[in-house]
């Protein structure tokens, strides 16, 4: 068993991570090829990259500019130990251009001004990267301001732009391959075929990864890590990670597991009422129930800045858990020493990342409850079974362990509840009410046009604006509210679901009719990127 719970006899794919928006896509592609890939930091030393014994390294994009003094590189020895252990590269983007670097090559800010978005590059007639391809000119999504102008000893130009750029190289002795593009984004015609192509016909890395082994190995990591007779609290939000984690652990653990739903005042409209009952009478996990609520508003009155209430949700959670710990104490006689969290890789990269993580040339999105959100001082060691998965993982993971699939399909709600979802003081003119109603109505009303399942997710937005109006024929100024429905297979990137006019002009009637205090309902259509899938 490797450092990080993955079998010792499993082929890595491992990413180097530049910095790019797109690097965790490249390794959800992977993933989505049954193969097992991990992402480490780019100046990751040789010693810890040769500790996971890669079959494959693949070098990340990033925003940084390789003829710059200082900027981030492989470690000294890198080509060397992949040539002798018969390692495929492949760098992408930024990638490309450090090995056009390092080897020798010349890599100089583009003269007409870089390339960006989707454009078309033509195909070398011989080439080893794109031999299974039948056309010779393909559309491919750009994204760089440097570019190689010579190329090192041994290597070849196979692809070019229109504007006669170096897009695609190869040395095929070597085993070192070269994308200036990136063929991980859906942008990029054949994206998908390319990776699959370099993994399963160039490196020949089998593709036997799956869910399966995920689901053994964890049991056996959470049993080793536990021991015989340690307790655990799971902290349950009501969600599918974390209860798809509960069912693992319980699975292990059995009665020395102890899960607590905390009401934190920011729960959607009746959710304590029907999460109970789910965890209950559907999945028979031992739950405990704690109001909260007074506590945790009182605790957010007066805070505006999004990053200021994620970590106060999650200090609040954490004493919720102490406290809860303190009373099984004296219950058991002894203290639970775990605490069990639903975290998904989505929320280890877009957090800030603590020291020591490596994360370092990627830009913080957001601090996760679970992740940035956690004090210093916390007094419980973690188990986090899910934090190497992306969420359509662990919902197979789920289905594994016999979840029900109405629970599984149940879009997803964040920890810090209805707090990520009114902008500005969550506490202030019934904002909280009037995000519960409008929520409702706009979920129900998915349901009954039969779109619930086509759909990641789905929720409202209380905005800090108010607009005139006219309800009952008189002049009202009243609140204005947001929609947001995206389609996703993990949450790293999502596009906006396109709702027919008819259904946004039911909804919309139907809140405003309904929630006397909104005069004005807003349809949300950014893609992530560049927005995130949450406002805030």
């Amino acid at each position: 068993m490797t450092a990080n719970g993955t079998a010792s006899h499993q082929a890595v794919v491992l990413i180097l991570d530049y910095g790019s928006q797109y690097t965790q896509l490249i390794t959800r592609r992977v993933r989505e090829l049954c193969m097992f890939s991990m992402l480490f930091p780019g100046d990751a030393s040789l010693d810890r990259i040769k500790s996971v014994s890669p079959r494959v390294v693949i070098l990340s994009g990033g925003p940084n500019s390789v003829h710059v003094e200082g900027s981030p590189r492989v470690p000294e020895g890198f080509f060397e130990y992949c040539g002798e252990n018969n390692i495929p590269v492949l760098g992408i983007c930024y990638g490309m251009q450090m090995i056009t670097h390092l080897l020798g090559g010349e890599v100089k800010a583009a003269a007409h001004g870089g390339e960006y978005g989707r454009m078309p590059m033509d195909i070398a007639a011989s080439s080893r990267l794109f031999d299974f391809l039948s056309s010779s000119t393909v559309n491919v999504w750009m994204s760089h301001g440097d570019e190689a102008v010579q190329l090192p000893e041994g290597f070849t130009a196979v692809a070019k732009s229109h504007q006669g750029a170096i897009v695609a190289i190869e040395n095929t002795e070597r085993q070192i391959y070269g994308y200036q593009f990136h063929p991980e984004v859906m942008h990029t015609e054949h994206g998908m075929e390319m990776i699959k192509h370099f993994l399963i016909g160039i490196a020949q890395v089998p593709a036997n990864w799956n869910m399966g082994q995920v689901l053994e190995t964890q049991l056996q990591k959470i049993a080793e890590q536990v021991g015989p007779e340690e307790h655990a609290i799971c902290a349950l939000s009501g969600g599918v990670d974390s209860t798809v984690a509960a069912t693992l652990v319980h699975k292990v653990l059995g009665e020395r597991l102890h899960c607590v739903f905390v009401d934190n005042g920011l729960l959607r409209y009746n959710e304590q009422q029907r999460v109970m009952d789910t965890f209950n009478n559907h999945l028979h996990l031992p739950v405990t129930c704690v109001d909260h609520s007074k506590v945790m508003l009182d605790r957010l009155r007066g805070l505006t800045d999004p990053e200021a209430k994620r970590k106060a949700i999650g200090a609040e959670f954490i004493e919720v858990f102490k406290n809860y710990a303190t009373e099984l104490e004296q219950k058991l006689g002894k203290k639970p020493r775990f605490l069990v969290q639903g975290t998904l890789y989505p929320d280890v990269i877009e957090s800030c990342p603590p020291p020591g993580s490596g994360q370092k040339h990627s830009h913080t999105i957001k601090s996760h409850h679970n992740v940035g959100g956690l004090p210093k001082d916390l007094q419980f060691t973690l188990i986090e079974p899910f934090r190497e998965l992306f969420k359509d993982e662990v919902r197979a993971v789920g289905r594994l362990l016999g979840v029900p699939e109405q629970f599984i399909k149940r879009h997803p709600f964040p920890g810090p509840g209805l707090a990520v979802r009114v902008l500005g003081d969550v506490t202030e003119d019934g904002k909280l009410d009037t995000l519960r109603e409008v929520d409702e109505i706009f979920v129900n009303t998915i349901r009954e046009y039969g779109l619930y399942d086509e759909i990641w997710q789905a929720f409202a937005v209380f905005l800090p604006v108010k607009a005139v109006g006219v309800q009952g024929d008189q002049r009202t100024h009243s609140h204005v509210v947001a929609l947001r429905a995206v389609t996703s297979a993990d949450g790293m990137t999502a596009d906006w679901y396109s709702f027919t006019p008819a259904f946004l002009r039911d909804v919309s009637n139907r809140i405003c009719n309904k929630v006397r205090t909104v005069n004005r309902v807003v349809y949300d259509i950014t893609s992530k990127p560049p927005g995130t899938i949450e406002w805030e």
